[in-house]
């Protein structure tokens, strides 16, 4: 008798997971009105990602070098 592979199923329920997880994000994109195709869903996913990992390399330099007065210990200003 076969033995179940169940690396596989484990592979096709966390494709499942990604696939709704996309549909999901590009439903969220489009503000819920119109139907996006699976491969316009992908790019709108993809895009918001790209946008999402921009914006924090400013962030975190900034922060890094200690200025500023925000309510992070920096002197006060006389």
């Amino acid at each position: 008798m076969a033995r179940t592979n169940y690396s596989f199923e484990k592979r096709q329920r966390e494709l499942a997971k990604k696939r709704k997880k996309e549909d999901k994000a590009a439903k969220k994109a489009a503000g819920g009105g119109e139907e996006m195709t699976p491969n316009e869903a992908a790019m709108a996913l993809a895009q918001n990602e790209a946008e999402g990992a921009e914006a924090p390399e400013g962030g975190a330099d900034d922060e890094a070098a200690g200025g500023g007065d925000e309510a992070g210990g920096a002197a006060p200003r006389a």
